[in-house]
């Protein structure tokens, strides 16, 4: 260690040491700005801390972040790439950790982890800004697009970012020797409302060849099935396989988690991702692009995102923008019975390459066993040893028997490991996907927000299909909510969508997600689609209003308003509409027969 270093780990010591409380046995240590690569020094004081309480103040300032010398561990993470990860900030075993940032900036270069808590009695994190030097993601204005020859001309942006083209081909983010294969996960962004563009669909880019044009532009020759419109922002994260390194901030195994006045610019995966942890709290916290930048994407994937976690989940009085999928997803996990070893014992099987390494169960969790071809949550039983064969295979032996017939296919489902979950004040908008995915069976509330989607605003899907995520809900209140320029994706979606997406051999019809209640929300909306239901048995649709606009085209016109589908006990109550449109109910016959229309104003005919 040089003297500099040593002089600095010395005053932190001395730091530590005066802040240490007796009585709670919690140190404190102070750290300030310095010039250079901060990982080293912040490295080798977590690295001396020695009790189970730890407090790190960060005196405001900006701090920069390499990966040369974080700490590196194989890492699982859900929704992500697995493998060995560079951790600038690694908490696991601590009682407590606290965090207060002061409105610090930290800058992170290249491929890194910015924050881990594993295993961590409380955690509490305020007063914190995460941003990238450069970005992971290419991007460039569309100037000329010929459809017939197959190809289309970028400007590509340069100051901050970082690409390189060789061979015929774009290599990038080009940092520290890491480039993607191809240019993979591409889609078209509006450019004076960065956000993604009107009528867009996902694409995946794999350009035969790239040639460079005069006045640097380039000219990526590939034949596409839909083009991006000229003057549209072109942006490229990379392939599936690589673009998602990690989260900004990963949670597992932990509890009494509270986010605050934390804003991250852009991460290498989602924003704040938590897996088996319980109670968590992220209030007043801003995921978007700084205000001036020529970035349209903030984080490679979702803003938040919850996997297997229980208690209550508050997000409230926050803005997420400008990434690359969900606002939230709150699921559990279905694995699939891979054997039958007796009649106490499955091996089960986790299905999407992406949650690999996943922890379905512990000792003392209850399990749902779902048998082919129901849907339903039927027998339970609690789980008394668990046996991990590898990162895809775990054995869970039962107190009691194994349900009769349960085979090979059938699916299980954690009932201990769901949250109640309530979000209020936020405001998501311009970024890809779906503001809101929920899967649990608790009490879910949504209110007092201000939503814009490209995809569908509200979404619902459990799925035994690719995802594997579980699962269906039970009590749902989504009330008093502005949604305002919804649906915009090139695919058909809706402002409220219920879909649920089970395997082939899963009845199709059965009733699945229940007691969803949308009431006195304001709707704007250029295009018709408000409610899309499927197998949903108990929805009411009270007290909204709904004004159509004239924003955008519409993408969908001979879509209905109101669509059912193997729905029952359905209730469109008192909701008023001001606009033309006269495509108003599509409902087959079993969702007819038990299906309530009243009182409501401004619309055609229900038929």
């Amino acid at each position: 260690m040089n003297k500099k270093i040593g002089h600095r780990f010395c005053l932190y010591i001395m730091f530590l040491l005066l802040g240490t409380i007796s009585a709670s046995a919690q140190q404190t240590i102070t750290i300030k700005p310095e010039p250079g690569d901060m990982t080293p020094i912040l490295r080798e004081a977590l690295e001396n801390i020695s009790e189970k309480s730890v407090k790190l103040v960060f005196e405001k300032g900006t701090y920069s972040f390499l990966p040369d010398y974080a700490l590196e561990k194989f890492t699982y993470i859900t929704n992500h790439g697995n493998g060995l990860k560079s951790i600038v900030f690694l908490f696991e075993d601590f009682d407590s950790v606290e965090i207060e940032g002061n409105g610090a900036e930290f800058i992170f270069h290249g491929q890194v982890a910015p924050f881990q808590f594993n295993n961590c009695g409380k955690v509490n994190v305020k007063n914190l800004i995460l941003d990238w030097d450069i970005p992971f993601v290419f991007q460039g204005e569309v100037i000329a697009v010929d459809k017939k020859e197959g190809w289309r001309d970028l400007k590509p942006f340069t100051e901050g970012f970082s690409w390189e083209l060789k061979n015929d081909r774009i290599l990038f983010p080009n940092i520290d020797g890491f480039v993607f294969p191809e240019l993979g996960s591409t889609l078209a962004f509006d450019a004076k409302h960065k956000r993604v563009a009107h009528g867009a669909w996902d694409m995946s880019s794999r350009p035969r060849w790239v040639e460079q044009r005069p006045n640097g532009i380039l000219r990526f020759h590939e034949k596409l099935k839909q083009y991006p419109p000229i003057g549209s922002i072109l942006n490229s994260k990379g392939d599936h396989d690589h673009n998602r390194y990690a989260p900004a901030f990963q949670v597992t195994s932990s509890k009494y988690i509270h986010f605050e006045d934390i804003t991250i610019h852009h991460a290498l995966g989602m924003g704040f991702l938590f897996e088996r942890t319980e109670n968590i709290t992220i209030s007043k916290c801003g995921i978007y692009v700084r205000e001036g930048s020529d970035r349209v994407v903030s984080t490679i994937a979702d803003a938040t995102h919850f996997a297997n976690c229980k208690g209550d989940i508050l997000i409230e009085n926050c803005t997420f923008k400008h990434m690359l999928d969900d606002g939230t997803n709150v699921h559990g996990t279905y694995v699939e019975v891979d054997k039958i070893l007796d009649d106490h014992t499955v091996r089960i099987e986790l299905k999407h390459f992406e949650q690999m390494g996943f922890e379905f169960a512990g000792v003392g969790d209850r399990i749902w066993f779902i048998q082919n071809p129901s849907p339903k949550r039927a027998s339970e039983n609690e789980v008394v040893v668990v046996s991990v064969v590898n990162e895809k295979y775990s054995e869970l032996r039962f107190k009691n028997k194994l349900p009769e017939n349960l085979a090979q296919g059938d699916i299980l489902e954690n009932k201990t490991w769901n949250p109640t979950f309530t979000m209020r004040g936020c405001i998501i908008k311009d970024h890809r996907a779906r503001n809101i995915v929920l899967k649990t069976p608790l009490k879910i509330l949504i209110e007092n927000n201000e939503f814009s989607s490209m995809m569908s605003s509200v979404f619902f899907r459990g799925e035994t299909y690719f995802w594997f995520e579980s699962g269906a809900v039970e009590d749902v209140l989504i009330h008093n909510n502005n949604f305002e320029y919804c649906a915009y994706s090139g695919m058909e979606h809706a402002v409220l969508n219920i879909t649920p997406r089970l395997g082939k051999s899963f009845d199709q019809t059965e009733l699945y997600d229940r007691n969803i209640r949308f009431e006195n929300n304001t709707i704007a909306t250029f295009d018709n689609r408000i409610v899309w239901a499927d197998r949903v048995d108990g929805l009411i649709i009270t007290g909204n209003t709904i004004k159509q606009t004239k924003t955008a085209p519409s993408l969908y016109p001979d879509a209905s308003q109101f669509d059912f589908k193997n729905c029952e006990n359905v209730e469109v109550l008192k909701n008023t509409y001001d606009g033309t449109s006269t495509k108003v109910l599509n409902a087959d016959t079993s969702s007819r027969e038990r299906l309530k229309i009243k009182g409501n104003k401004g619309f055609s005919k229900f038929k």
